[in-house]
């Protein structure tokens, strides 16, 4: 497959210049399909998993008494059943219809978490974390498998990055929606602010779960009929394999074979449990934490406030991700995502600084997650030769990478220490580095196999034309 091209950095475009217009029209009509709903689906998906920061810091701890270190307890099984989650859905992809799946794992969701309102005492809302976790866990590498199984590897990143930009726009209406239920709901039917978010939380998640069965195309072997058009689906397949792709194949036990020999597979791994582990900050709660701590803002003001940094994320997300796309290309956008996350983390680390130093740092906290649909656009274009195993891999480094984060929380980010996390911090830093350095030697073996390939290929065409001029004397 030949590359596409890097623009410079003033000719930003949607399409490529080889792009022919039929491709045009079809891509044009992708991106009406998933790039809305995987930024809708994955809002709902945030909305639903940060609500608990903002629930805690808004009355749950007082009303359920809350002790210790439980917030991160909870905040553990979450990730427990998002890891556990995830191993069903290896197998499923390739022979499960996504526009159906995706949808069916959205609703159970948001039911879970209508749910929470209803807890009492920790054990309860403990279980309802571990199932809402269970149900979200395929969504991320579902999305996608689907991104790669409709796109070239040059156009993911930046459809990743509008549909990443969900991440934190959940974050940060999950802080507006905790406000106003506070200030409007609190009290109502007689349920606390914090329990009617819940609620608030569903009614938006379950219908948005059901849209997808409608608007989602599948993928090009299995596709939804309902909005695909068999010339859709015959256009989609001759551009991807004219890119290099494979549209059909299944999962099978030899998949695992094959994947477990691949460079690609332990380089990535390594490269996703750094990625996981240098944003796990984002999600410890220290920004709101250390918001109560001044003790100057009210419950509905601190959820206002917090909602500054999940809104500069962002713009991170779709900075980084094109750049990734049209300029930079994956290692230097990594690059770049994590250096201002590194930035902020040694000011953490520090910790002893003026509050407005401190302001500045916990703005740049979400540039952590803003190169995610980089490394996993990375990822679809290094196996877009099979199906299966792009499937089997994306599945696999999430669930390992997240499994990690199930105890290193625990180990860097217990609550007694909060706000003022400095092992967290120190840590989180530490595999910002680790992160940067891997992405770089991943580059430098890519563009170096890349070169003996094209070198090899060279030397067979070279041999070709000498024997073809041979031939030629011969007949002479």
């Amino acid at each position: 497959m030949a590359p596409a091209s890097k623009k410079k950095w003033y000719h930003i475009q949607w399409f490529q210049d080889t792009d022919t217009k039929e491709d045009r029209r079809l891509i044009f009509k992708l991106d009406l399909l998933i790039v809305p709903y995987a930024v809708l689906s994955y809002w709902t998906k945030y909305l639903d998993q940060a609500n608990l920061n903002n629930a805690y810091v808004s009355g749950l701890k007082e009303d359920l008494g809350f002790q210790g270190n439980q917030l991160i307890v909870l905040q553990t099984l979450y990730t427990v059943g998002a890891v556990v989650g995830q191993l069903p859905i290896l197998f499923l992809f390739t022979y499960v219809p996504v526009a159906w799946l995706v949808p069916f794992l959205d609703v159970s969701w948001g039911i879970f978490t209508l749910l929470q309102y209803r807890a009492t005492s920790f054990a309860e809302l403990a279980a309802y974390r571990f199932l809402v976790g269970w149900f979200e866990a395929a969504f991320f590498p579902a999305m996608h498998y689907i991104f790669g199984a409709w796109y070239r590897g040059d156009e993911i990143a930046r459809r990743g990055g509008v549909f990443y930009v969900g991440l934190t726009l959940g974050t940060l209406t999950a802080g507006l929606l905790q406000a106003a239920a506070s200030a409007q709901l609190d009290g109502v039917n007689g349920l606390a602010g914090w329990r009617w978010m819940y609620i608030l939380c569903s009614v938006i998640t379950i219908p948005v779960g059901i849209l997808g069965a409608i608007v989602l195309p599948g993928t090009p072997d299995k596709p939804n009929r309902i909005v695909m058009r068999q010339s859709d689906i015959d256009q989609a397949k001759e551009r991807l394999e004219r890119a290099g792709h494979k549209i059909r194949e299944r999962f099978q036990l030899s998949t695992i074979k094959h994947v477990a020999v691949k460079w690609q597979f332990w380089a990535f791994l390594v490269l996703d449990i750094f990625f996981w582990n240098a944003c796990i900050n984002t999600s410890a709660g220290g920004y709101l934490l250390w918001l109560k701590s001044l003790n100057r803002f009210s419950t509905p003001r601190i959820n206002e406030l917090g909602t500054i940094a999940p809104a500069l994320g962002i713009f991170y997300t779709l900075f980084i991700c094109f750049a990734s796309d049209l300029v930079l290309g994956p290692a230097w956008a990594i690059t770049a995502s994590h250096t201002w996350n590194a930035i902020g983390l040694i000011i953490q680390v520090i910790w002893d600084v003026p509050e407005s130093v401190l302001w500045f740092s916990f703005a740049t906290i979400y540039s952590a997650n803003a190169m995610s649909s980089v490394l996993y656009g990375w990822v679809n274009s290094e196996l877009r030769g099979s199906p299966a195993e792009r499937s089997f891999v994306l599945v696999l480094i999430n669930a390992i990478s997240q499994s990690t984060t199930a105890w290193t929380q625990l180990l860097v980010f217990p609550t007694v220490e909060g706000p003022k996390f400095t092992k967290g911090y120190s840590f989180v830093l530490a595999n910002a580095i680790c992160l940067i350095i891997t992405a770089h030697l991943i580059r430098l073996y890519i563009q170096r196999t890349e070169k003996k390939a094209q070198s090899s290929e060279e030397g067979q065409e070279a041999d070709q034309r000498l024997d073809l001029g041979k031939t030629e004397l011969g007949r002479d």
